[in-house]
C-alpha cells in the first residue's frame, strides 16, 4: 500500500502524519521524522511506499485548528490501528476522552472494562501509534504527575495546558 505523509509546523514542533490511500490516519506524532512514525505501524497496515504530500485535506485542517484552540477539531478524523481485542478496545474508549478532561491510568482501566489492568491501559497509551487523534496525553499518573510520553513530557505538559479550562476562559 502506498501511504501519504505531511508534516505541520505547530507551536510544539514539527507534526507528521501518515495516511492510508483514503486519508485514514495510520500513524501521527510531534517529528519530522516520518520513518520514526512508520515503524510503530501495526505490520498489517504498515505502508510499502510513502509520498510526501504539503497537505492531507481534513487532516491538515483539523490539525492546524486543534493546535489553533478549537479541540475538538481532531475528533472527526478516522484513525485504523491494529493489535489485540483489549488495546483496540482502548484506543477507541481514548477517544471518549474529553479534552480538557484527563483521566488516570486507573480510571481508563476502568473506563476501558477492566479496572485490575492498569498495566494493560498502560500498555494502550504507549503503543498508540495515532498521537492527537487517539489523545493518550489525557491519561495522567494516579498523583496527577505526567508519566511518560513518547513525544516527550514538554508535549505532553503543552497539551494538557492547551486543554485546560483554564487556558480558554476570558
Amino acid at each position: 500500500m502506498i501511504a501519504n505523509w505531511s508534516t505541520q509546523d505547530t507551536p510544539i514542533g514539527p507534526f507528521t502524519t501518515v495516511v492510508d490511500p483514503d486519508g485514514v490516519v495510520l500513524a501521527s506524532g510531534w517529528t519530522d521524522d516520518v520513518t520514526a512514525l512508520t515503524g510503530i505501524v501495526s505490520p498489517a497496515l504498515r505502508p510499502t511506499r510513502l509520498q510526501h504530500r504539503s497537505d492531507l485535506g481534513a487532516v491538515t485542517t483539523a490539525i492546524r485548528r486543534y493546535h489553533a484552540g478549537e479541540l475538538d477539531a481532531v475528533n472527526g478524523i478516522l484513525v485504523q490501528q491494529r493489535s489485540g481485542e483489549f488495546l483496540q478496545h482502548a484506543w477507541d474508549v481514548l477517544r471518549t476522552v474529553p479534552a480538557g478532561k484527563p483521566v488516570s491510568y486507573t480510571e481508563f482501566a476502568a473506563l476501558a472494562g477492566r479496572p485490575a489492568a492498569v498495566r494493560a491501559a498502560a500498555s494502550a497509551c504507549a503503543r498508540n501509534a495515532a498521537a492527537l487523534f487517539v489523545p493518550c496525553h489525557r491519561v495522567l499518573r494516579t498523583d496527577g504527575t505526567l508519566g511518560g510520553f513518547r513525544w516527550g513530557t514538554d508535549v505532553k505538559r503543552w497539551l494538557i495546558d492547551h486543554e485546560s479550562p483554564a487556558h480558554h476562559e476570558g
